[in-house]
């Protein structure tokens, strides 16, 4: 009998340790085709911004680099999926097809009928849990309806049955010997070249799952003692810095919570509480994405269907472009952008301070903050992207008080005391070249409770 290979479909899954689609086909014993589709056509698909592009370029070249050690290559190929993928079957002749699920209702609906399209021609394909702890479907309230606040939501979780422990990664992949043809990398253009600003991205991440797994080492031996105190401080490297690498799926949660309870088992004092802490913000990511998951228009429809009633005013273009540069005038809001711009990434705690300046003090849309994050995160990720700017604005699940404005200089004062952070961002603070502030802080206040008060009265009308 022919020896027929297995396709394993690579997603946001760019990893070989715990990736249970990779270890079914390694398991399965037939020689394996590992494949990455890059899809910006499918309808629906949304297509990746300029700092993703650049962090998956190097990711797939390190997945590349992995799979040629255990023995098998990866393939590259472009174009709609549902198109791509039986045709790459039925060029080798594939007798399975496996891939770890994606939760975004375009992605689902693609895999759906890809699933029915090649079950139908005989092909036994399985997808697996993989990016999330707990899959939208397993949690519920009592009334069978999805959880629009956290606490109930993660304790729910958590009361449910416990996400299954990590796989291991194969030490040898049986690649398959047939030829098949790849698109080469560097044709897809991923990276930037006229110009190239990616310099700053290059010095602040090193993309791909073993810099991933240093990195929660990392943290787990030397951060997690001041973790829960200096979080919020972003002149401290207290975070763990694993957001983009989970986005990609160079780590995975199962891995992350796993290594955590070890930590925390049997520690107590600030290292228990830091465990603990950091795994409640596995329970953030995970929300953001049960959300998703039952509101897929989260990055472009107001969760809070009220929130349509917002009187945005027409949108002032030289104060989204002074935002969007670092050239407000508020330091801790230029620090933030600036650090966004430069490195592909933002303390968290500064992102919140930025996108209520943006919603609140500027009165701009909180869409257009989305659309600029998309572009510039190494991070953007289709939940918790959409997530937190909702959350931010007001609009969103779980934003209580929906009004609530932060105020940056206040937020500086607590979270930036020294003015560490803004300084390493702006050098030019507190010289004659920094701008004066492109609005007054305290009059944008009161603007932003009336625009809210638009909504509220509204919302009491139609009730």
């Amino acid at each position: 009998m022919a020896v027929t290979p297995s396709v394993v479909w690579f997603r946001d899954d760019l990893r070989l340790d715990d990736n249970p689609a990779l270890m079914t086909a390694v398991r399965r014993g037939d020689p394996v085709v590992a494949v990455y589709i890059l899809d910006e056509e499918s309808a629906g698909i949304r297509p990746f911004g300029g700092a993703a592009k650049w962090w998956l370029h190097e990711s797939l070249t390190s997945l590349a680099s992995g799979l040629d050690g255990l023995g098998a290559r990866l393939v590259l190929r472009r174009g709609p999926a549902e198109q791509v993928l039986p045709s790459l079957v039925a060029e080798i002749g594939a007798s399975a097809v496996y891939w770890n699920r994606r939760y975004g209702a375009a992605e689902r609906a693609v895999d759906a009928r890809l699933k029915t399209r090649l079950r139908d021609e005989g092909i036994d394909v399985a997808s697996f849990a993989a990016s999330l702890l707990y899959e939208p479907w397993t949690i519920a309230t009592g009334q069978g309806t999805p959880y629009s606040v956290f606490t109930p939501f993660w304790r729910a979780c958590q009361a449910s049955s416990p996400p299954r422990a990590p796989l291991d990664a194969p030490t040898a992949v049986d690649g398959w010997a047939g030829q098949v043809a790849s698109d080469d990398l560097t044709g897809w253009a991923l990276l930037p070249t006229r110009p190239d600003w990616a310099g700053g991205l290059r010095d602040a991440w090193s993309p791909g799952e073993a810099s991933a797994h240093r990195l929660l080492e990392e943290f787990l031996t030397e951060k997690l003692d001041n973790y829960a105190g200096d979080r919020d401080v972003p002149a401290e490297s207290a975070t763990s810095g694993l957001s983009p690498h989970l986005r990609w799926g160079e780590i995975s949660p199962y891995r992350v919570l796993h290594e955590t309870d070890e930590a925390r088992r049997g520690a107590t004092g600030r290292t228990a509480e830091g465990a603990s802490r950091f795994i409640t913000e596995l329970g953030w990511r995970e929300f953001a994405s049960h959300v998703l998951f039952a509101a897929p228009e989260l990055a472009t429809v107001n969760w809070r269907r009220e929130f349509d009633a917002f009187p945005w005013p027409p949108l002032n273009e030289d104060a989204l472009h002074a935002w969007q540069r670092g050239q407000t005038g508020i330091p801790i809001v230029d620090a933030g952008m600036r650090e966004l711009w430069r490195t592909g990434a933002m303390h968290n705690r500064v992102r919140m301070i930025v996108g209520s300046f943006l919603t609140k003090n500027l009165l701009i849309d909180w869409r257009l903050g989305e659309q600029w994050f998309w572009d510039t995160l190494v991070d953007a990720d289709a939940s918790s992207n959409a997530f937190n700017w909702q959350w931010i604005a007001g609009s969103g699940a779980d934003a209580a008080p929906y009004f609530r404005v932060f105020n940056p200089e206040l937020q500086a004062k607590k979270f930036d005391p020294h003015g560490e952070y803004i300084r390493q961002n702006v050098p030019e603070w507190k010289t004659d070249g920094y701008p004066e502030p492109i609005v007054d802080l305290a009059a944008s206040r009161r603007a932003a409770l009336a625009a809210y008060d638009v909504v509220t009265r509204s919302k009491r009308a139609s009730d």
